[in-house]
């Protein structure tokens, strides 16, 4: 597992390395502002960017849309703190396979620096609902509702239960199915939507007002 820190403060950069060290990741490279995490991320070729939002000269969003577009092997997890929510909502947008808050837990940060380089995305719970309504007001786009359409029951149940924050062994406990076909229902779901990850697919299901939908499941 390989990392780019791209953080302005030093300090903050060194704690992260020590609880990505001490968790079995390496650390390839240290940036303190956008345009060098961008250089990083396309001369590393790290599995994870751990991109702070507010840095001086290019700041988090801005390199994060460059990492997504050029480099799409390349996985972006955003850090932030409460009032970041603006630049949050468009780093998401812009493709950042989700976001933790500094306060996390070192244990916290190793597991969602694993589980972005798996393919998942991860949203800190405390943020979770407030980043949801947000996408939810947008006004709904009548191609991308149709998209929605497209999906089988049972991959709408998925997607549901993806909104409500499922892993897939509890998506798969939740339908009476084995892991690996949950799995296989996510793959298909993240494929019919266009979507690169989780993250992006449950924001799908919310700007296209199918996330509210109280579906029931036996």
């Amino acid at each position: 597992m390989r990392v780019v820190l791209a953080d302005d403060q030093p300090l903050m950069r060194a704690a992260f390395r020590i609880i990505l060290e001490a968790g079995g990741i390496t650390v390839v490279g240290e940036a303190s502002d956008g345009d060098h995490a961008v250089a990083l991320a396309r001369s590393e070729r790290p599995d994870v960017v751990l991109m702070d939002v507010r840095m001086p000269g290019r700041d988090g969003i801005d390199a994060t849309v460059e990492i997504v577009a050029e480099l799409p092997e390349v996985r972006v997890l955003v850090l932030t703190t409460f009032d970041d929510d603006d630049v949050l909502y468009g780093a998401l947008a812009a493709g950042a396979a989700g976001f933790l808050l500094k306060n996390s837990t070192p244990e916290e940060v190793v597991r969602a620096v694993h589980s972005v380089a798996a393919g998942n995305g991860v949203l800190d719970p405390a943020v979770t609902g407030r980043v949801f309504a947000r996408f939810s007001r947008r006004s709904i786009s009548a191609p991308r509702s149709e998209i929605i359409d497209r999906l089988t029951e049972r991959e709408k149940d998925v997607l549901a239960l993806m909104t409500r924050g499922l892993t897939n062994a509890e998506i798969a406990r939740r339908l009476g199915v084995g892991e690996a076909t949950a799995k296989t229902h996510v793959s298909r779901v993240l494929t019919k939507l266009g979507v690169r990850d989780r993250v992006q697919a449950v924001i799908f299901a919310y700007e296209t007002g199918f996330a509210p939908d109280r579906r029931e499941f036996v």
